[in-house]
């Protein structure tokens, strides 16, 4: 059953004013994680189909076409070969979305009619969000009228730089309003915050906006999704539930290329946040590459071999 959606709340400095991170401490609560279970042969197979379930399969390049978003979205619609499935007793699997820019919605809704697979549009100015409030609200609108069924936005980094919570806050309920119906995922750009607690008072501030997801990063910074950051975030969603009892999903974007982060992703998950986060309508991963890799361990897992590399995921 999908969790109620997340309505926020007033702005609440005290829940996070104080807050201290002792970095060293999380980089090695991170670190031992993935040692903490070792998952082989069919539990492998069925944490890594869960991954599949949970990606937002991606293109965000300057060359799109809409020829590479109808091949991107044959893809999300069969994720893994028939056969394959079969052998594992798995069928209708899908991705959990499609990503793409807002000029490219409409030609993923086309190519996705039937499937159930919703459309995310990245919005706001991405990646940067370098544009006056009212554009980055319009092009929210226009992703909306193309047919987006949820909205990645851009915060203005300045803002937690600055400290200046109020001037985010008030940015984000704006793009909540905007978003309407669609959900909302709040891209915090971690990799230019600086410190934990800088990522941890952006999180509790996009939350309290009303944010449906917090997720890491834009995929385009020098640094994107990291264990520590991403801990540091799955305990700011714990504390937002202890408060509200809104659970709030999360997506780790940029970086996430190898089977092995699509586990160790998903322990951190079940580690932090427990069982009921491993699903789509709270836990995604945005990714472009990812499935190749998933694709490669399943097929030896079922067949004794690897995929053939025109079956790989591609845009």
């Amino acid at each position: 059953m999908p969790q109620e959606r997340n309505p926020g709340t007033a702005l609440r400095l005290d829940w996070f004013e104080g807050l201290r991170i002792n970095t060293p401490a999380s980089e090695r609560r991170a670190a031992s994680l993935p040692a903490r279970r070792s998952l082989k042969k069919e539990w492998q197979a069925a944490w890594l189909l869960n991954a599949v379930r949970c990606i937002d399969l991606t293109t965000l390049s300057g060359d799109d076409t809409e020829d590479r978003v109808a091949r991107l979205c044959a893809k999300a619609r069969a994720p893994i070969e028939a056969g394959q499935l079969a052998a594992l007793g798995v069928e209708g699997l899908t991705t959990g979305a499609v990503c793409v820019y807002p000029t490219m919605v409409a030609a993923a809704k086309r190519a996705l009619v039937g499937s159930g697979v919703p459309v995310a549009s990245v919005a706001t100015g991405f990646p940067a969000g370098l544009m006056p409030l009212d554009l980055r609200l319009a092009e929210i609108r226009f992703a909306l009228e193309q047919g987006a069924d949820e909205i990645d936005i851009v915060i203005t980094r300045a803002h937690v730089l600055r400290g200046n919570w109020p001037a985010l806050y008030d940015e984000l309920c704006a793009m909540r309003e905007a978003c309407g119906t669609a959900l909302m995922k709040a891209i915090l750009a971690t990799g230019e915050l600086k410190t934990l607690e800088n990522v941890a008072k952006a999180s509790h501030v996009a939350m309290q906006a009303g944010a449906d997801f917090i997720k890491t990063s834009t995929g385009k910074e020098p640094v994107n999704a990291t264990l520590p950051v991403s801990l540091t975030m799955l305990r700011t969603i714990r504390d937002y539930h202890d408060q509200t009892g809104f659970a709030v999903g999360f997506k780790p974007a940029g970086g996430l290329r190898t089977a092995k982060d699509a586990l160790n992703w998903q322990i951190l998950m079940r580690e932090e946040l427990g069982r009921d986060w491993l699903r789509p309508d709270l836990f995604r991963i945005g990714a472009s590459s990812l499935l190749g890799d998933i694709e490669r361990q399943i097929s030896h897992h079922v067949t004794g071999r690897y995929a053939a590399s025109h079956r790989l995921a591609a845009g």
